[in-house]
């Protein structure tokens, strides 16, 4: 019996697509499969449509889930993405499978929290980004995990990311 080829795992980086339009990306407007992990997930960029403007993105996932890498049991946190661009943006449904690849991968909160912005900023090398991941109770306890790359810059409106601290049934 002949054993299977082994594939190589991809880098712990993951992978990232630049495309040079809207129309050359491989996943917007075609079927996608979920990423079985977050090391599988592609993320894709096209060019900034307003490379010479100071702006902010922001994208929310209020229902984002990963395991709890002792228990197995699922987490769930709301997180909010904040970024300016530099030269690149990152492809909204590349960035949804990239986050729903998550539901089955064992990481503790500060992990997948930071990972997530390590991708992003590895992917489209932006010139600011924040994430605030906030982690509904895990033993009785929420866990809030805050990361950006450095200052704002200068001029930029910056709202409030918006979600409360936990309060329970309060």
């Amino acid at each position: 019996m002949k054993t299977p080829k082994k594939t190589p795992a991809p880098a712990k980086s993951g992978l990232t697509r630049h495309a040079a339009s809207p129309k050359a990306l491989a996943q917007l407007g075609h079927a996608a499969a979920q990423p079985l992990s977050p090391d599988q997930a592609m993320l894709e960029t096209v060019p900034n449509p307003q490379p010479g403007v100071t702006y902010l993105i922001r994208f929310t996932q209020p229902e984002f889930t990963s395991l709890c890498p002792m228990t197995g049991q699922p987490d769930f946190a709301h997180l909010v993405i904040d970024y300016v661009p530099n030269r690149q943006i990152i492809e909204s449904k590349s960035l949804k499978l990239f986050l729903n690849s998550f539901r089955n991968h064992g990481a503790f909160h500060e992990d997948c929290t930071v990972s997530i912005a390590q991708r992003l900023v590895a992917a489209m090398r932006p010139r600011w980004l924040r994430i605030g991941g906030y982690w509904y109770p895990r033993g009785g306890m929420p866990i809030d995990v805050f990361y950006q790359t450095g200052k704002p810059p200068a001029g930029l409106w910056l709202p409030e990311q918006g979600v409360a601290s936990y309060r329970g049934r309060g």
